[in-house]
C-alpha cells in the first residue's frame, strides 16, 4: 500500500529544504517506497480532519491503510523498521542508530530552534543582541561534542543509518547561521548527506512544490 504524506502547500522555507517533511521524503526515498503528498494549508492544517492525524496541526503526517502517525523523528522511525536500508542488521548497531535518532531531536536540535526564533521572532526585542551568542554558544557546545565523536569518519556509526538522516536533517538548519563552517567535519558530513542520491531526490521533489505555488 502506498503511503500518504503531508506537506505545507506553500512552505515558509521557501523551498529550502527546512519543513519537517523534508525528512520523511527522505527516508522513503532511501528505502525505494514511492509514496503520495498531500498538501495542506496553514488554515487547514488547525481544522478537525487534520488534528485527527496530528493534534498538534502541524506537519508532517504519514497514513498507510489503518496506520496514522505524526512527528518527523516517529515517521522515520517507522520506515526504517519496515523496510531495508536505514537500520543495521545487528541488534547494537541498531540500537545505537536509534540513539543518534534521539540525539538528533532531543539534543541538537532544540538549540538550534532557539537560535531560528531568536533571529525571526526576537530580532526587534531589546535584549536581543545579549541573548544571541548565549544560544550560539549553546549550539557550539553541543556541535563540538558531535564534531569530536565524528572525527573523520563518514558517519555517525559505521553505515549510513536513519541516525544520520536525522542528525544531517537538523545541522541543515544551520547552514544560514554560518555555525556549521566552524567545524569543518560536520560541515563536511552534511555536504556528504545531501549528496546522496535519495536526498536529492526528495529536496527536488518537495522544491518542485514551492516552484509550483510561486508560479500560480
Amino acid at each position: 500500500m502506498t503511503p500518504t504524506i503531508t506537506a505545507f502547500e506553500q512552505s515558509p522555507d521557501r523551498g529550502s529544504g527546512q519543513a519537517r517533511d523534508m525528512r520523511v521524503r527522505w527516508a522513503l526515498e532511501e528505502v525505494g517506497q514511492p509514496y503520495d503528498v498531500r498538501l495542506v494549508s496553514f488554515s487547514q492544517m488547525k481544522e478537525p480532519a487534520h488534528r485527527a492525524l496530528h493534534p498538534f496541526g502541524q506537519i508532517p503526517t504519514y497514513e498507510e491503510g489503518d496506520l496514522a502517525l505524526f512527528e518527523s523523528g516517529a515517521i522515520v522511525f517507522h520506515i526504517a523498521e519496515r523496510h531495508a536500508g536505514l537500520l543495521p542488521d545487528d541488534a547494537n548497531a541498531r540500537a545505537r542508530a536509534i540513539t543518534w535518532m534521539f540525539a538528533a531531536l532531543s539534543t541538537l536540535e532544540p538549540p538550534i530552534l532557539e537560535l531560528q526564533n531568536a533571529v525571526v521572532l526576537e530580532r526587534g526585542e531589546s535584549w536581543h543582541s545579549q541573548r544571541l551568542p548565549m544560544v550560539e554558544d549553546r549550539i557550539r557546545d553541543r556541535l563540538g561534542a558531535l564534531s569530536d565523536r565524528l572525527a573523520d569518519a563518514d558517519w555517525l556509526d559505521g553505515a549510513f543509518s536513519a541516525g544520520d538522516l536525522m542528525m544531517v536533517g537538523v545541522l541543515r538548519r544551520l547552514h544560514r547561521s554560518g555555525l556549521l563552517n566552524e567545524y569543518p567535519n560536520l560541515a563536511a558530513y552534511v555536504a556528504r548527506g545531501e549528496a546522496r542520491p535519495a536526498f536529492k531526490r526528495a529536496f527536488d521533489a518537495q522544491l518542485a512544490v514551492f516552484t509550483a505555488a510561486s508560479a500560480g
